[in-house]
């Protein structure tokens, strides 16, 4: 009964084995078999190196998301621009606007050869108290508060505008120009004008964040205080008393959210040197909201950016419209999502196998072609038919 057994399941072998002595070893088996082994090493080794690491799946939905903020890091160099000068502005379609953002800002001052000056928060001047004059007209007496006067700029009776910076404030929200400081008490004793004259031929780091409304809007460098007049966005030019300015520029890195791997921000180094007097460059940005996950499950939300670009310029005294750059952007409704898996040990094996098996039956088909082929030709030789 056993032996009936056992032979059964001899008669389903699938590997019929040959007595080595009818064995034909030849110099082109030789050949094939060490060059399929080279192959097989190959493959087995990049598909070792795929089942190690990590493989990005990526996906396109539609984003759902509403409510969400957008933060936008930056960091720009002005070489000829001071940072006295510079200031930065937001807005978006919804009508937030923000005008000479100052908060987690911080500007570098820079010689002609990108060395630094000095590093500070956005501001310029402070209060000298020297006898400076007072909201009602006198000058500050001994056992006095200081209240200096806004110049009709005032919101209430009440208000004080103590330094130069608070008065240009005050300015600004009444929607005013400031045409020569040096009207201005306070401006006059903290010397404005001769720090902007003491600051000429520098340059200006401008680096921070920006938290939006994730809606299309655009933020901008430009040169003087911003301020509505008849709903009109308008700098004050006039308190610097120059013609023209230079806004070339370099960015250093720009990017709307946090770093993931793999992410390209395209304006990344990217460098601009002005050839006329004025210029207006602009830069016009497609955000795709992105998700990144990783093979621990962490998230990051970020956002990837396309960007094309306009520069307007104008002669000496023919400036059309404002110098600065400017970066407009708008919202995706796509949304782009990366996730990181490994392949399971399962698909691994059943890639290994098929590249064993796949590359033995190749040489063997290979070998059995040399081999006859071989043969035909001697055979052919040894009666003479073959030419």
């Amino acid at each position: 009964m056993m032996e009936s057994i056992i032979g059964k399941l001899r008669s389903l072998d699938a590997y019929p084995k040959i007595n080595e002595d009818f064995y034909s070893r030849t110099l082109s088996g030789g050949v094939i078999t060490l060059a399929s082994s080279i192959v097989m090493f190959l493959l087995f080794f990049s598909e070792l190196r795929l089942y190690l690491n990590a493989v990005t799946e990526t996906k396109l939905v539609v984003d759902t998301s509403r409510g969400e903020r957008l933060r936008i890091n930056f960091d720009v160099t002005f070489p000829a621009l001071p940072c006295s000068i510079v200031s930065l502005d937001a807005m978006d379609i919804s009508g937030e606007q923000h005008l000479d953002v100052r908060h987690d800002i911080i500007k570098k001052r820079i010689d002609a050869h990108g060395n630094v000056i000095e590093t500070r928060p956005d501001t310029i001047g402070a209060p000298k108290i020297e006898r400076p004059l007072q909201r009602h007209g006198g000058r500050l007496e001994h056992n006095e508060t200081y209240c200096g006067s806004c110049y009709g700029a005032e919101a209430t009776d009440d208000d004080c505008c103590n330094n130069c910076e608070e008065v240009r404030e005050a300015y600004r929200k009444k929607g005013w120009a400031l045409s020569d400081p040096d009207l201005i008490d306070q401006c006059k004793r903290e010397g404005f004008l001769q720090k902007i004259k003491d600051e000429e031929g520098e340059g200006c780091n401008v680096y921070g964040f920006l938290d939006v409304n994730k809606v299309a809007g655009n933020f901008h460098f430009a040169p003087g205080k911003s301020f509505q007049q008849s709903n009109v966005h308008v700098h004050d030019l006039l308190a610097f008393h120059k013609d023209s300015f230079n806004i070339s520029h370099r960015i250093n890195r720009l990017a709307f959210g946090d770093y993931f791997p793999g992410a390209v921000n395209p304006l990344d180094g990217v460098q601009w040197t002005q050839q006329t007097p004025n210029a207006m460059y602009q830069y016009f940005l497609k955000v795709v909201p992105t998700v990144f996950t990783d093979v621990n499950g962490h998230v990051i939300q970020s956002n990837q950016f396309s960007v094309t670009e306009h520069v307007k310029g104008a002669e000496l005294g023919q400036l059309q419209s404002l110098p600065g750059v400017f970066l407009f952007y708008e919202l995706s409704p796509i949304k782009v999502t990366f996730t990181e898996t490994h392949v399971s040990f399962l698909h691994f094996l059943t890639n290994v196998c098929a590249i064993v098996g796949g590359v033995f039956t190749v040489s063997g088909i290979i070998d059995s072609f040399v081999y006859h082929g071989q043969k035909a030709i001697k055979k052919k030789m040894e009666i003479g038919k073959f030419s």
